[in-house]
């Protein structure tokens, strides 16, 4: 992808001031690491009359492959090519707006300590991009940047030049034009556009990209007439996000009318009373995902395998239903910390004699692990060097044999939601591998077979249409139990 910004000046102003506007010399080329590959930054020319800053992002895209199946961006779930042969690299998208916010983070907000009182002159300038994917062609090109005073050229791209018949593509090479503006309007309204252009997203949308829409699209988004449009296309199309926005911006223009600010005008409330909701941690959600796979089955004795810190026993030991608890892990240090975290020399005699904390490995057989109705295994598999799982394997489902096990671990698709992780890299440093749902799925069938176990899946945490839930999780029933558990049903 790449993106070049123009300005000429004068001898009282040079263009060279750009340099200082966007915190990069243009005598360097730079390179920025990101969570989807490399951003360089560099000047092609750099004059008193004239200065070009160029930004060329490189995108990892074998990275974002082997992290989400190629799915990250609103390709097809089943288009197995698309996964390889895609746009990414060289269309701009949400991948070069993210750039644009990291690279230029402090331009973009206006802020410039050299020249602090060039950060709000307003500069001739001009915006080029070779290749944009706009959904809706030229014209909405021109709807969306024309009002905000910029001269659009928006040339539509043929699929083919050997081919004229064929048509245009949805890509446009895209240039703007300004008599003058502040810089910061102009990073601004391609941190915004070039995503709804694009009308995708390579991360999740989360509520917080409320906030980032009305930050960059302060002073220009309230009034647009294309306003609903932007809105909806930059968050996803998640209506109860595109709705908040909606009446957030309302206000603004309420605000901006009346000369007031929005606290007056949105008084009928105080704020005092009103908290914003969270989203649960996914470390709760998986944890509640595991109580209700073990209600399901009725479990009351149960095993903890890889317990850590003792999270998962300290949240069993508040239901009275499970009569047995043991929490087993190979380090000492972490079960010190889980006998600490869980009081158990102030735990009274009743409530001490249902837990148990052991120190062992899940690599050797074990015979006190026998016994018990249910075991989890709660993101600990892919600590394991593949060639010790099926050790593992066989320690738990053909020793131990509880009735249940229940297996979470991630899912590397989901990955590419997370902005921040850098392309390529696993949720932890420990962790030895990550599955696809794919790979997981064929590892638990292979498991139950073995060792005459019956393997259903649940979704933990939001489930992602395209890449799934961040966690996956895979309950095994012993067959004689599932069996039993069928009679009883058709009996009754």
């Amino acid at each position: 992808m790449f993106l070049t910004i123009t300005t000429t000046g004068t001898p009282e102003h040079p263009a060279t001031d750009l340099g200082f506007l966007l915190h990069k010399h243009p005598d360097k080329a730079q390179a920025f690491s990101t969570s989807f590959g490399t951003a360089h930054v560099f000047y092609p020319e750099a004059e008193a009359g004239s200065c070009t800053a160029a930004l060329l992002l490189e995108v990892d895209a074998v990275a974002l492959v082997r992290r989400g199946k190629g799915k990250g961006r609103g390709g097809a779930p089943d288009a197995a090519l698309a996964q390889y042969v895609n746009d990414r690299p060289y269309a701009a998208s949400s991948l070069l707006a993210v750039a644009l916010g990291n690279v230029f983070s402090s331009a973009m907000r206006g802020v410039c300590r050299a020249r602090p009182e060039r950060a709000a002159q307003p500069l001739p300038l001009r915006v080029e991009v070779p290749a944009v994917p706009a959904r809706g062609g030229p014209g909405l090109v021109r709807r969306l940047f024309e009002p905000l005073g910029w001269a659009v050229t928006a040339e539509a791209v043929p699929l083919d030049t050997r081919f004229p018949e064929w048509g245009d593509s949805r890509y446009v090479r895209l240039v703007l034009e300004s008599g003058t503006r502040p810089l910061s309007d102009a990073l601004r309204h391609l941190y915004v556009l070039l995503p709804v252009l694009d009308d995708a997203k390579h991360y999740w949308v989360s509520p917080d990209e409320v906030d980032k829409l009305l930050r960059a699209g302060e002073g220009w988004l309230p009034g647009h007439p294309e306003q609903k449009l932007i809105t909806s296309r930059y968050l996803s199309r998640r209506w109860s996000l595109t709705r908040e926005a909606m009446e957030r911006l309302e206000l603004l223009r309420l605000a901006e009318t009346d000369d007031s600010d929005v606290e007056e005008i949105d008084n009928a409330v105080a704020a005092e009373t009103e908290q914003e909701d969270r989203p649960t941690p996914l470390a709760v959600l998986r944890r509640e995902a595991i109580l209700a796979a073990l209600a399901d089955h009725a479990a009351a004795r149960v095993l903890d395998l890889g317990c850590g810190e003792g999270h998962l026993v300290r949240e069993l030991l508040k239901e009275p239903r499970f009569t047995r608890i043991t929490g087993v892990d190979v380090s000492v240090r972490a079960l010190a910390i889980a006998a600490r975290r869980l009081g158990l020399e102030r735990m009274g005699e009743r409530q001490a004699a249902r837990v148990n904390l052991l120190q062992g490995s899940l690599a050797y057989t074990d015979k006190r692990l026998k016994g018990y109705d249910a075991a989890v295994l709660s993101e600990v598999i892919e600590h394991l060097d593949l060639p010790r799982l099926p050790a593992l394997e066989y320690a738990v489902f053909g020793a131990a044999r509880p009735a249940t096990v229940v297996v979470t671990t991630p899912n590397v698709e989901y990955n590419v939601r997370w902005e921040t992780l850098p392309a390529g890299h696993v949720r932890h440093r420990d962790h030895r591998f990550e599955w696809t749902r794919e790979e997981f799925r064929t590892w638990a069938a292979k498991v139950a077979e073995r060792h005459g176990y019956q393997v259903g899946f649940r979704p933990v945490g939001p489930d992602d249409p395209e890449v799934g839930p961040p966690t996956q999780m895979a309950v095994f029933t012993t067959r004689t139990t599932t069996d039993v558990t069928e009679k009883e049903a058709k009996a009754a």
